[in-house]
């Protein structure tokens, strides 16, 4: 039904009445203390806050922090950015424990009639990765000819380092270990002039065979010989044939040589510090070959075309740790000597990196630290090499071999040699040396 002219009127007039009802609420409500207005607008926001607090369950009892790894990292060199949290299980990071294998090679008897009047002597050369082996050659050769071995000096590679061999090594422990394999003695006698006798070459792991063409005709017509290993490859992979020497070799490579007591005080206060750096980790660290003048070596140099590669600089070792899942409070310890600026990528990763000058007893360095001398410093990265929870070869060759057969014998065996992972995120299991995960290591002869 239409409604008549006269309603409007009302209807205008009760409109207005209402206007003025609220237009009236509002003076009023602007005229309330203004201190009530704050104390509801506080309130309100803390509801506001409670109910996002709850909304990420921040009062949840079932609530788990997960710890990761999410920075932005970046540095110059390779590139590389991760924002993934990193799950790692720490099991897998520093291996599961292996009892040390113990040896398996047959102790040979010396037979008097054996015996000739003649002496090998030799020296150990190039560093302890080179030294293990020469050792073996050198024992085996004198085994073969029956003569005496003559306890060697140390010469290191740069020119005037040379040492006597109980500067480093434990001389007694060294003519004991071999009893009743080979007859030694600390000099030769005073009429054999070194300086005259007849260098023989001898390539490392050397059989039975070449000693018989090669070194007897020599020995048998001159009496006494001075050798001169080469090594024609860093191959330190068992062989499929067993041999008559396998014994000796082994013997010699594994059983012989121990650090004097200093030397070994100095690897092992030093061992000592970087598991107490290592609280986070339980007292685990980690151990890398890096050395940054190798590194600049041609060998070292990207080749093109390969299909491979045989040395990794700082910033490819942070990544390749970093996405094998080991953190930020990880102790890496470098056989480095000494700081160089080329090394900040890794330490911008983990700062917990060492060389031998960061954690060298103070009273030590002038006597260990001598760059025109390194040797000492050499041995002492092969025995803390030996010593960490991992191992990763920087750089392949001597050193990665003969260190990984010294952790084998240990049972030492988280090695873990470093490749390019495309994801953000890898297994260490996926990267353990082949040498171990084959089992076809020349310590594996030795050992079992």
């Amino acid at each position: 039904m239409h409604r008549s002219e006269r309603d409007y009127p009302r209807d205008k007039k009760k409109e207005s009445s209402n206007w003025v009802f609220i237009f009236g609420n509002w003076i009023a409500s602007i005229m309330v203390d203004p201190r009530q207005i704050l104390a509801g607008f506080l309130t309100v926001t803390m509801f506001v806050m409670l109910a996002h607090m709850i909304k990420r369950d921040h009062f949840s009892s079932q609530t788990q922090v997960k710890m990761g790894l999410s920075e932005d990292i970046q540095f110059e060199g390779p590139q590389f950015t991760e924002n993934t949290a990193v799950s790692v299980d720490s099991s897998s990071l520093w291996g599961d424990d292996v009892p040390e294998l113990k040896p398996c090679w047959t102790k040979p008897s010396l037979e008097e009639g054996d015996q000739s009047e003649g002496y090998v002597t030799f020296s150990l050369t190039d560093g302890p990765e080179y030294h293990v082996s020469q050792i073996a050659d050198a024992v085996v050769v004198a085994r073969s000819l029956g003569a005496t071995l003559v306890i060697p000096d140390i010469r290191g590679s740069k020119l005037g380092d040379k040492r006597e061999f109980e500067d480093v090594y434990d001389g007694q422990k060294f003519i004991s270990s071999l009893d009743g394999v080979v007859r030694v003695v600390k000099q030769p006698p005073s009429k054999i002039s070194i300086k005259e006798l007849a260098v023989v070459k001898v390539p490392n792991r050397v059989t039975k065979e070449h000693i018989a063409e090669n070194i007897e005709p020599v020995f048998r017509e001159k009496g006494n010989i001075r050798l001169a290993t080469y090594f024609p490859s860093a191959n330190m992979k068992k062989s499929k044939v067993k041999s008559d020497t396998d014994s000796i070799a082994c013997a010699a490579m594994f059983g012989t040589l121990e650090l004097q007591p200093e030397v070994l005080g100095v690897v092992e206060s030093m061992v000592e510090r970087l598991r107490t750096l290592s609280r986070k980790s339980d007292g685990h660290f980690v151990a890398v070959d890096l050395r940054v003048d190798v590194l600049e070596k041609k060998g070292c140099k990207d080749k093109s075309g390969s299909k491979s590669k045989s040395c990794y600089d700082a910033g490819e070792i942070a990544k390749f740790l970093r996405k094998a899942g080991f953190g930020k409070d990880t102790t890496v310890y470098l056989t480095q000597s000494r700081w160089d600026s080329s090394l900040d990528a890794l330490k911008e990763f983990f700062p917990r990196t060492y060389t031998k000058e960061g954690i060298m007893p103070m009273d030590k360095k002038d006597q260990f630290l001598d760059s025109e001398a390194p040797t000492l410093e050499e041995v002492i990265d092969f025995y803390i090499c030996s010593e960490s929870d991992v191992f990763v070869p920087a750089i392949s060759g001597l050193f990665y071999a003969n260190v990984a057969g010294k952790r084998i014998a240990s049972g030492k065996t988280q090695i873990l040699v470093p490749a390019n992972i495309p994801t953000s995120s890898a297994s260490p299991d996926d990267y353990l040396s082949p040498y171990v995960t084959k089992k076809n290591h020349l310590a594996y002869s030795c050992f079992c």
